[in-house]
């Protein structure tokens, strides 16, 4: 395993070397749909660069370096989820998630953490250029729908930054101080606003928690006042207004406003024109969470998508152990299967179906009632390993042509995330009032066996969060989480199925959820000078069984 990151390592050392981005304004990807120019006199030159949003997300962004987690927004949600004490993997020579699930080499001059800040960046260059190219005075209906995406997408990309970058303070640097001794908690990332000039990003300093907070906000207002004029969220791959109101509970939770957060996702709720997902659209073994009609909003992979056609650089290739084409899946011997954390699995209770999204382990009373692919069930029962999951299905549950099978979709947003929200901030404020949107929502919808035993405020919050991240297993939100709260990482215990050098125990919040800047930010960004988080690489030794 450490064979492969040290190879990326070198790599990032030379593309960084080579990169053409002079701050965060600088065109990456994708960059040449249309000029802000162009926008104010093309409705088509809009919509071009709007269309470019959705295909953002399953962008390849390196395509001649073999760099297998280089595929889009999908491979962040599996980063931050690597990140966490839920998901593991395989040991394996094949796995390029290593430097995150091992806390290596993903300091300031490596292509990993490269990756990460490059694709947000890019990201928020487009929205930034759509919201510069529509004037909503002058703007048409049509437009003003545009607009409101525009702001809706930033939003959402500065609110995923501000988390994953702000510093925290962790037992690793309670003070928050930095190796230039400077503190940085509290700071997340500078705001790059549409139509910024370059020197005023050569001098753009980390905004604090309060001003990101504010700022997003602003956006998702604006989101809120224009994207009723959408008339077509192209099959949910772009935001509707309640995805701006899922956006607005996911931003208060972060900022502490329990009451709004429970308000805004009652509103999303009631806005989303979706139920939770029912046990049968769970395990379907060939629309099983690859189904965009069953979520508030979500990516599509089609057969023209780059990352589709390389086979094995995309969603499915990644989060589905049921293909022989992919890099998780079970086409030969030695491939990272991906796994739930063992004593995550031990906690969901028998009657709970969602537990069927895994392998039970051999003797168990679930394990004739895990439904695999019909044409590959031998196959998996040979070489899928307990635990591992068969939440994330090929498309039409096709396991041998990527084309068919990893044309497929995954959620950015679900409803469910809505519920869990809600029921957290109410418990924040009433632990009562929280219990019982617990057990309302886990009877309903997924145990109806369920009861929540608990009474405390902090011992109820936990039990939904837990729940939480059981629901939302491999969707890129139990990071968030984990940081917020100060809840800690335990990977290394009796019988743990995390390999040897990932079983990392923190005590509160882990260090490497502080995501440091690229190295050439700081050499063209004064305004960060000196003011990058301390790096989180190599800091905890793996727990041994003694």
């Amino acid at each position: 395993m450490k064979n492969i990151n040290k190879l990326i390592c070198g790599l990032g050392v030379a593309v960084l070397g080579l990169a053409t981005f002079t701050s965060c304004e600088e065109e990456t990807q994708p960059t040449s749909y249309a000029t802000v120019d162009q926008m104010a006199q093309s409705s088509s030159a809009t919509e071009a660069l709007l269309s470019a949003i959705p295909a953002s997300l399953n962008s390849h962004w390196q395509p001649k370096i073999n760099v297998g987690y280089s595929w889009g927004y999908g491979s962040l949600m599996k980063i931050r989820d690597i990140m966490t004490g839920d998901y593991t993997n395989v040991e394996s020579d094949y796995d390029h998630y290593g430097a995150w699930a091992q806390c290596f080499y993903i300091g300031k001059g490596y292509l990993a953490t490269q990756f990460v800040w490059n694709y947000y960046w890019s990201m928020v260059l487009t929205t930034n250029n759509l919201i510069s190219g529509i004037d909503a005075s002058k703007a048409t209906t049509e437009q003003l729908g545009f607009l409101g995406v525009g702001y809706a997408e930033r939003a959402f990309m500065y609110l995923d930054m501000a988390r994953m970058y702000e510093f925290l303070p962790n037992e690793k640097y309670p003070d928050g101080k930095n190796e230039n001794g400077k503190v940085v908690t509290n700071l997340t990332v500078p705001i790059v606003k549409a139509g910024m000039s370059e020197d005023s990003a050569r001098v753009n300093p980390r905004a604090t928690r309060e001003k990101m907070a504010e700022f997003i906000l602003g956006d998702l207002d604006n989101a809120e006042k224009y994207i009723g004029n959408l008339t077509d969220t192209r099959a949910k791959t772009l935001p509707n207004l309640a995805c701006v109101y899922g956006l607005k509970a996911r931003l208060y939770m972060w900022d502490g406003d329990y009451e709004n957060a429970a308000k805004y996702a009652r509103l999303a709720i009631n806005n989303a024109k979706v139920q939770p997902m029912s046990e049968e659209a769970c395990t379907n073994y060939k629309t099983g969470f690859n189904d965009i009609t069953k979520w508030m909003w979500g990516a599509t992979q089609t057969s023209e998508d780059t990352s589709v056609k390389t086979g094995i650089v995309n969603w499915t290739s990644w989060l589905s152990n049921q293909t022989t084409f992919g890099y998780s899946g079970y086409g030969e011997e030695n491939m990272p299967f991906n796994e739930i954390d063992k004593r995550m699995y031990e906690r969901i209770s028998d009657t709970d179906f969602r537990k069927l999204e895994f392998k039970a382990p051999e003797g168990s009373e679930l394990a004739d009632k895990v439904i695999q692919i019909p044409a590959t069930k031998s196959l998996a029962d040979k070489r899928m390993p307990a635990y591992a999951s068969v939440k994330f299905r090929p498309n039409e549950g096709n396991t041998d042509d990527p084309n068919i099978g990893a044309a497929s979709s995954y959620p950015i947003m679900r409803v469910e995330e809505m519920y869990f929200i809600e029921a957290e901030a109410e418990a924040h404020i009433n632990a009562a009032k929280g219990k019982e949107l617990l057990e309302t929502f886990m009877k309903t919808y997924r145990d109806p066996q369920y009861t929540c035993k608990v009474s405390s405020t902090d011992d109820v919050v936990e039990e939904i969060v837990f729940q939480k991240r059981v629901e939302l297993w491999g969707e890129g939100q139990t990071f968030f989480d984990i940081k917020r709260l100060n809840y800690s990482v335990t990977r290394g215990y009796p019988g743990t199925n995390w390999y040897d050098l990932t079983r990392l125990n923190t005590k509160g919040r882990p260090a490497w959820m502080n995501l440091v800047f690229v190295s050439y930010e700081g050499d063209r960004n004064q305004g960060v000078r000196g003011m990058n988080n301390p790096d989180p690489s190599d800091l905890y030794t793996p727990w041994t069984e003694q």
